[in-house]
């Protein structure tokens, strides 16, 4: 009987597993939404580190993170089950974000990353600050770095205060 029961979790696991997306997430599509498809591509083609939006003539690249999947410092609890799997899944999407982000800015780009929370709860300043870095690129690309730092700064304050 714990046979069956294990085994029907098991199969509703893998279903809902099935069911989660890689692209066109509701938090990519609230930010699709809310910005100028004109100014930042969504799902650009031809950026091999597969930002989730880009303008390619300014060099901005945006990643709209899952909590889960990225490790949130505030919202990722590690599964109870097939713990060593998801440990090491979840360590090797870190270490390939902070890599993607690291040669992207050592090849000129501007790289933003929001947390799905960021974008679920609050998009109109994740919006705000994706309009703001996309205007200054435009002026002055040392403003738009500055720009980014600042709110980089405040998201580690909201982090380091929820904890």
């Amino acid at each position: 009987m714990d046979d069956l029961k294990l085994d029907r979790s098991k199969k509703q696991r893998s279903y809902i597993m099935s069911q989660i997306r890689g692209t066109k997430t509701k938090p990519e599509l609230i930010v699709k939404e809310n910005t100028d498809g004109r100014k930042l591509r969504y799902q650009p083609k031809g950026i091999p580190e597969r930002p989730d939006f880009a303008n390619k003539t300014k060099k901005v690249a945006v990643f709209i993170d899952g909590c889960f999947w990225h490790k949130c410092p505030r919202c990722y609890k590690p599964p109870k089950s097939n713990k060593k799997y998801w440990k090491a899944k979840v360590e090797r999407n870190t270490k390939r974000d902070k890599a993607v982000t690291r040669k992207m800015r050592k090849d000129g780009w501007i790289v933003l990353r929001f947390w799905e929370h960021q974008v679920k709860h609050n998009d109109t300043l994740v919006i705000k600050k994706i309009n703001e870095i996309e205007l200054s690129c435009k002026k002055n690309r040392e403003l738009a770095i500055n720009i980014m730092l600042d709110f980089l700064s405040t998201v580690c304050d909201e982090v380091n205060n929820y904890s």
